[in-house]
């Protein structure tokens, strides 16, 4: 059997410009001004969206960008603040959605910015599938003081870029942490993360990602931003992800609901946070339910 994944929809790449920053696009299917957007979680990118682009029809044109400092896409040189993603967005949608309402599948961190984006922009999105964007924990004002303390610590230290030998040693560090992964998509996702770099590899991600935000999550903010989405929701929660678990109260199914009024929530059995990653036929068959119900 062949280490290798089998690529049953070829890719092919763009390189877009949204606000000063060079984005790499990973496109599948026809040119369209409508495709599916997808949006990848923290320290992912947008070509491991193949695995579950592959058990979507033929028909459906997909795009996926890097997003900034992640990927092939720039880096920023002054760091990263999470309301550029937004506005990142904003930007992408003007030139891959240009006329009416787009189609997003998202995940983790990218569904964390879609599900804001959609409370923000409520008549810019048609639908979205939600894979994991839970939101981060509750934090306190008194933690703030000793959060711009380390932010401060960190920023005196030298960052370095993270080696591998070779893809196979990266591959097989992806699957001891997490056994759902199969050795060949293991394998695709560790070449998609890294480039070349000398005798080996490295992340293509920015270092930076791995500072401390000195600026507190503040969840009531996200639940204002998610109180005005009018759009049909899909928000898929893996069974053993710890994310959910992480939240404690905020995770729970009732307190979800409440949050996201127009989601449907689905708990995919066996499978955890990477969960199109672990088993893509199990959510584009649940994503494939729901955009049918949402019509065209």
């Amino acid at each position: 059997m062949s280490d290798d994944y089998g690529v049953r929809r070829p890719p092919r790449t763009e390189r877009l410009t949204v606000r000063g920053l060079e984005h790499q696009l990973t496109l599948w299917g026809e040119p369209s001004d409508s495709p599916i957007v997808l949006l990848h979680g923290f320290m992912d990118a947008g070509p491991t969206w193949q695995f579950l682009v592959d058990c979507l029809p033929d028909s459906w044109s997909c795009v996926a960008p890097d997003w900034r400092g992640f990927g092939a896409s720039e880096r920023p040189a002054g760091g990263y603040w999470f309301p550029d993603y937004l506005a990142d967005l904003e930007g992408l949608l003007s030139v891959l959605v240009p006329k009416g309402r787009a189609r997003v599948i998202a995940h983790s961190m990218g569904g964390n910015i879609a599900s804001l984006y959609a409370g923000i922009r409520p008549h810019r999105l048609s639908w979205l599938a939600n894979l994991e964007g839970l939101g981060l924990p509750r934090t306190a004002p008194e933690l703030a003081p000793l959060r711009y303390a380390q932010w401060l610590e960190q920023l005196e230290k030298q960052l370095q870029e993270r080696h591998y030998n070779s893809l196979d040693v990266l591959a097989g560090l992806l699957v001891l942490r997490n056994p759902r992964l199969s050795m060949p998509n293991a394998r695709f996702i560790a070449k998609a993360w890294t480039r070349a770099a000398g005798s080996g590899i490295e992340l293509a991600s920015d270092p930076q990602h791995s500072r401390l935000n000195p600026v507190l999550y503040r969840r009531e903010e996200a639940e204002a931003c998610w109180r005005r989405i009018e759009i049909p929701m899909l928000l898929l929660i893996g069974e053993l992800s710890e994310h959910a678990t992480r939240l404690a109260a905020d995770g729970t199914h009732d307190y979800l609901q409440a949050a996201f009024p127009t989601a449907r929530i689905v708990t995919l059995a066996g499978l955890g946070h990477m969960m199109h990653h672990e088993d893509p036929q199990a959510v584009a068959s649940q994503i494939l339910q729901f955009a049918a119900q949402c019509g065209p």
